[in-house]
């Protein structure tokens, strides 16, 4: 045989190889895909940490078979590893194709599954380079090289007043996905159905369950005969370490709406006496807003034993910052870390009224703060509340103004999980004389190791803050005797 027939029937034999492997990687899903272009064991080892988790292989073969996958998780179980894997599966797999993927806020679509998938097309590159060098990964696109405008996955993320996410995308083979689908709005699937009308159309939901609404939510119950439903137990992932799951029951409960979404991948129980759903928080956490309006802060200091002082900010429409806390320290230790604040804080951007609950220690805290000028208004929780017919103490009165706010759709709570967490759990009853009352801190204590300390804290920033209106501004002062 000549040499340009043996180098032609080589080419035919790799061509061969090739399409064989496509047509045995399109059978298998992601996870066959893993295994053989990215170089995973077939199992999961405990050993080195790496490999294919079962449910991973339930759902490569039903996503081939249903096209249509929903699954709801806890944290750290794989799952967008397994969403990285697709997108360089059904690129490698489909041509011409086009993978529109989406989250609800750029972090989570820039931070978690585009940076997941960088990690992936670089081992894909390294086991096969043929392969891996037909793709360029970029910030917001995985594009065929040779023809990016026929083969490309993109990240966008999902906004309600700008749902075109997931429109616009045509192409014979498309594949849809979205990370933390419950917290995408509805808008968003809706005006993206369109991409859904390819003869080859696939799409993968998955996401903590933290809403008791909405398309995510459907699918996974009056939508579910239309989908593949799986459920990820972190319970059961050797990816979720026992000490994430210590630490979650220990500072909430394993009864706890927090425990059953983080860890247990369940929703959370439609309870009628919580004061603050927890859905109403994981909602208002991804939701992106233009934040308006005077800084308030709210403090609650410690009064003893494993307590924390807890401070945090809130504009009128978005808490700001994470909260910052301390424990173990006097009077006039938390005053001097209260003062410091303000100085370190831009003149414009300082709170037009601090609220300190004056109930244990925090009177003295608050005749410091005064002494130093400070717009400081000490606040006795266990007052009789303004809307006296209504709750029973000041307290209760400020939870459900709290609860109020949340249910509106213009506000954001920052990315704060100690504060979302701590809002879920208080419970609530009514008093023989028709009285709401929020559990207090002695009776949660019962149930849960922690004091609700950040949640109280931002409860107290819904005090009144006419009084503070008018004040000049502050002129810094050093101090001494901290």
């Amino acid at each position: 045989m000549n040499e340009p027939r043996r180098k032609r029937n080589a080419q035919e034999q790799e061509f061969f190889d090739a399409q064989q492997r496509i047509l045995r990687w399109r059978a298998g899903g992601p996870a066959l895909f893993a295994v053989e272009a990215l170089g995973l064991p077939e199992k999961w080892d405990d050993y080195t940490a790496e490999g294919v988790l079962p449910w991973q292989w339930e759902a490569s073969k039903a996503l081939v078979e249903k096209k249509r996958l929903s699954i709801r998780s806890g944290h750290r179980v794989g799952k967008s590893a397994f969403m990285a894997w697709a997108i360089l599966w059904f690129q490698s797999c489909f041509y011409p194709c086009k993978i529109g993927c989406t989250a609800p806020t750029a972090t989570q679509m820039s931070d978690v599954l585009w940076a997941e998938l960088s990690l992936w097309h670089m081992k894909l590159l390294k086991k096969i380079p043929s392969l891996g060098s037909q793709f360029e990964w970029k910030r917001e696109s995985l594009d065929m090289i040779a023809t990016p405008k026929m083969s490309f996955a993109v990240a966008r993320t999902a906004r309600a007043e700008k749902p075109e996410a997931l429109q616009g995308l045509h192409s014979a083979n498309m594949l849809i996905e979205a990370d933390e689908a419950s917290g995408v709005p509805d808008v968003v699937f809706e005006a993206g159905r369109g991409s859904l009308a390819a003869p080859n159309a696939y799409v993968i939901l998955a996401s903590n369950p933290t809403r008791l609404s909405g398309y995510f939510f459907d699918t996974q119950h009056k939508l579910r005969t239309l989908w593949h439903v799986m459920h990820v137990n972190g319970e059961d992932c050797p990816t979720q370490s026992q000490q994430f799951r210590d630490e979650i029951a220990f500072q909430y409960g394993k009864d706890s709406n927090y425990y059953r979404v983080r860890v247990l991948g369940e929703f959370p129980t439609a309870e009628d006496d919580v004061v603050i759903p927890l859905d109403l928080c994981e909602a208002a956490k991804v939701r992106e807003v233009e934040v308006y309006g005077e800084t308030l802060w709210g403090v609650d200091v410690a009064r003893f034993g494993r307590d924390r002082t807890v401070l945090i900010k809130r504009r009128a429409n978005a808490t700001i910052a994470v909260h910052k806390s301390w424990s173990g320290q006097d009077t006039m230790q938390t005053a001097g870390r209260i003062f410091a604040e303000w100085n370190d804080t831009p003149p414009a951007e300082r709170p037009l009224g601090v609220y300190v609950d004056v109930i244990g220690i925090g009177a003295g805290v608050v005749d410091r703060l005064q002494e130093l000028g400070l717009p400081v208004t000490g606040v006795n929780v266990a007052e009789e509340a303004s809307v006296s017919d209504q709750y029973l103490r000041l307290r209760d009165e400020l939870w459900f103004k709290a609860r109020k706010w949340l249910e509106k759709k213009d506000v954001h709570l920052f990315p704060d999980e100690t504060l979302i967490a701590e809002l879920s759990l208080p419970k609530y009853k009514i008093t023989s004389t028709g009285k709401l009352q929020v559990e207090s801190k002695d009776e949660m204590k019962k149930r849960y190791p922690q004091s609700p300390d950040v949640a109280d804290a931002f409860c107290l920033t819904f005090c009144d803050s006419a009084q503070h209106k008018g004040k000049q501004a502050y002129e810094p002062q050093y101090f001494a005797d901290s």
